[in-house]
């Protein structure tokens, strides 16, 4: 069975619309990047406590790049979390992987490098290190995606709506702009505007993050990849309003056309897009 899992913007989102849904993404804040909020390793122990008790799932992200000094913390984290009653632990940096053989950890493990992932080898490969789960690039076409099911040995995710991060730089590029052009103004959302296009750009203490211009919608395609058995589809609720967010989640037949009396600026990205480079086998 195909579980809806969402990606919230607060713990309020959490509770509004957990009976809607399979389970929810959240990030642990200073570990995790490309998410519309971050929370305490409390704030996810009382998490975890209220889904469980609704019989619903929980991924954490860890998805920060990890440095050196990064890793006692991120040792911490990963045996603390062993208390907590989660599903999954999302990662980017090989480090985690290496950490649950070490620490002999049995939460399990979401491979997920967000622009990697595109193929059913790779995914094989980090299934045999220890990760069981797969978070699909956005970069694939559907044709693809059903490729790579018929062909890994991992559970897959796979993003049917939302904007999609495209890009993270530990260079402080905000900062840098508005020092250079003097520039004062504060907030913490600003665009890139190019060839009439706007991408999402937010910088914290350790990233810059850019994001789609678009919201990825490809819901109408939901009952191809429920047909198709795809474990996972997830919706993202970075810069969407909570009214409209809730709307389209509480929706249970929603189709493109109701969202797209919502939202002016969605598309449905690569889904239909062939590759046009590919390695030679």
């Amino acid at each position: 069975m195909t579980k809806k899992i969402i990606i919230p913007s607060n713990k309020e989102q959490i509770e509004n619309l957990m009976n809607y849904v399979d389970g929810f993404i959240v990030g642990l804040k200073d570990m995790s990047v490309n998410l519309p909020t971050y929370f305490s390793l409390f704030e996810i122990k009382e998490i975890s406590e209220l889904l469980h008790k609704n019989n619903k799932e929980l991924f954490v992200s860890l998805n920060k790049n990890m440095h050196n000094n990064d890793l006692e913390y991120l040792k911490e984290v990963l045996l603390e979390f062993e208390k907590y009653n989660i599903n999954g632990i999302i990662y980017y940096d090989v480090s985690i992987i290496n950490l649950k053989k070490e620490l002999n950890l049995k939460n399990e493990l979401v491979f997920s490098e967000e622009h990697a992932v595109t193929n059913y080898a790779t995914i094989n490969y980090w299934n045999n290190m220890g990760a069981k789960y797969a978070y699909l690039s956005n970069e694939i076409t559907l044709n693809e995606i059903i490729d790579i099911h018929k062909n890994s040995n991992s559970k897959l995710f796979v993003q049917v709506f939302g904007y999609i991060p495209i890009f993270v730089s530990e260079r402080k590029l905000i900062s840098n702009y508005k020092t250079y052009f003097n520039i004062d103004n504060k907030s913490d959302l600003y665009y890139i505007e190019k060839e009439e296009k706007k991408y999402p750009i937010l910088e914290d203490k350790y990233t810059t993050q850019v994001y789609s211009d678009y919201i990825l919608n490809i819901i109408d395609e939901i009952e191809k990849l429920k047909s198709e058995n795809i474990e996972y589809i997830v919706y993202n609720s970075f810069n969407i309003s909570d009214d409209v967010f809730d709307y389209i989640i509480k929706r249970e037949n929603i189709k493109d056309k109701d969202i797209k009396k919502l939202l002016n600026n969605v598309d449905k990205g690569f889904l239909y897009k062939e590759t046009i480079y590919k390695v030679k086998k």
